[in-house]
């Protein structure tokens, strides 16, 4: 399928309906994706980023049907990632000569990834491409979310290719923002940002305040994964400013795994207590052996502050958890609060190992945390009500 969003522009891409898990298996994709590619035509014609590789031969020859391949006279590689780049190769076969523009650390990253000599030519955030009665102009975006990523902006048309930027994993054969169900717009986008962009925050903010700075008009945002912002386009801008702000909603999330019910008896009744001190607050529980993690991560993101249990394992936690702190460590969350519990038999020491992991991810702990012996008695049930209500009562907005 292709697709114009303007008499001389085609969105060449593929919509990936049956796609699950992104980056390996480490994001999950409920909606699937699309893997945006576009078609520019003026006096030069210039293809702006391809697909993923399963897709490549397919991509190619859908884009023979739109353009003799001879004809494309540029190639713009926004972003090294297979997911974008995958089809270069199929392509380059075919016309060998054509032109790539990327970032230094882009011809780094193509030449890592392919092993091909193509004909590279580096840009730099400022530079221009006229191609005819417009110019592409060369924005880097370094670490959104890669080092090589870039923007191109088109004259004329006010149109931002932001690759990554501004992104949903969303498949959908409506193509634009004001078409789709917002809710599941949205959604996608805040789980993109708080999985993938979050550590990248003061990048995020410094970039955007540098592209507004240019002062220049934006009447479309073309991302390449999911739908373009056509209507009020800037809207997902001034999402990603507040969401790269130490985000957080009024909200609480509880994340835990249990072996015998016991710390999931500690999750419910803590929670009882937090709406005890503060009924307006959101509290969310989450048993994250049997959530999905990229869902649990999003709500850590939008929480002030987050609870976490387990029982003592081998003076440890349980794997899930632990397997879940790994990625928080890495997001790099800001401004969040924190506190520990679980339940243990002997030894105990699951909320010591939750309170240091939860400081090495940058939270700030709120207490010592809460530990309860075997099954939770009816003196242990009080003790969980009284820490919820306690945390509920320091969190009170």
């Amino acid at each position: 399928m292709h697709f114009k969003i303007k008499e001389h522009i085609r969105w060449v891409g593929k919509i990936d309906w049956e796609l699950r898990h992104f980056h390996g298996q480490e994001y999950t994709t409920h909606r699937g994706s699309s893997y945006n590619a576009y078609l520019v035509k003026d006096e030069k014609t210039v293809l702006i980023d391809t697909v993923w590789s399963p897709f490549s031969h397919e991509f190619v020859e859908n884009l023979k049907k739109e353009i003799p391949l001879d004809r494309i006279d540029y190639i713009i590689a926004n972003h090294a990632e297979s997911d974008h780049s995958g089809a270069l190769p199929e392509l380059m076969r075919q016309i060998p000569d054509t032109p790539v523009y990327c970032t230094a650390n882009g011809l780094k990253s193509l030449t890592g990834h392919y092993h091909q000599d193509w004909n590279f030519q580096v840009v730099k955030t400022g530079d221009k491409l006229n191609i005819g009665a417009r110019d592409l102009i060369f924005i880097e975006a370094p670490m959104l979310h890669w080092p090589d990523s870039m923007f191109c902006y088109l004259t004329k048309d006010n149109i931002l290719f932001s690759n990554d930027g501004f992104g949903q994993h969303l498949a959908s054969e409506l193509m634009y923002n004001d078409l789709v169900d917002q809710g599941e717009l949205f959604q996608e986008a805040v789980k993109y940002y708080a999985n993938i962009l979050t550590p990248f925050s003061a990048q995020v903010t410094k970039k955007i305040k540098e592209v507004v700075a240019l002062n220049v008009p934006v009447d479309l945002i073309c991302p390449s994964h999911g739908v373009i912002w056509r209507q009020d386009p800037m809207q997902i801008v001034n999402r990603y400013l507040q969401w790269a702000d130490t985000y957080a909603e009024n909200q609480v999330t509880l994340i835990y795994d249990t072996m015998w019910e016991s710390t999931r008896k500690m999750a419910e009744t803590i929670a009882k207590g937090i709406l005890a001190a503060d009924g307006g607050i959101t509290v969310k529980l989450f048993n994250v052996s049997k959530s999905d993690k990229n869902d649990v991560i999003t709500e850590i993101f939008k929480s002030k502050a987050v609870l976490a249990g387990s029982p003592t394992v081998n003076k440890g936690i349980l794997s899930s958890l632990a397997g879940l702190f790994e990625e928080v460590i890495g997001l790099r969350f800001k401004g969040k609060k924190a506190a520990a519990f679980g339940s243990y038999g002997w030894s105990g020491e699951s909320v010591k190992v939750i309170s240091e992991k939860f400081e090495q991810a940058g939270f700030t702990l709120l207490n010592d945390g809460l530990r309860e012996k075997w099954n939770p008695d009816t003196q242990a049930v009080e003790n969980c009500f009284n820490f919820g209500k306690s945390i509920g009562e320091n969190l009170k907005s």
